[in-house]
């Protein structure tokens, strides 16, 4: 009986914590805006962004032909892409915003 109430209380406790990850409207905790900004510096700071998940940021703000991507010494993914018919260096910070340099 004592083991049933252990699995119940366990199985409550990851029910609540898979609810409060889909409400969180992302996968980054630290992406609090779905919406994807361009701006002129990458933020320096702990990146917890997957590669694939930097690379669906970067196409989401209408990039294609995405690199692989790298992710420096700052914790910024790097790589190139295609925009307008330009090869530019993009760059994903943490917080999710795209640059280009």
């Amino acid at each position: 009986m004592h083991k049933k109430i252990i699995v119940a209380a366990f199985a409550a406790s990851m029910a609540t914590a898979a609810f409060a990850q889909a409400d969180a409207g992302s996968h980054n905790p630290a992406v609090k805006n779905p919406t994807v900004h361009t701006t002129a510096m990458a933020a320096k700071g702990r990146n917890s962004f997957t590669e694939s998940q930097a690379r669906g940021r970067i196409a989401k703000d209408g990039y294609t032909g995405i690199s692989k991507l790298a992710k420096n010494q700052n914790g910024v993914w790097q790589g190139t892409a295609m925009k307008g018919g330009a090869k530019v260096n993009v760059a994903l910070d943490y917080k999710g915003n795209v640059t280009v340099h």
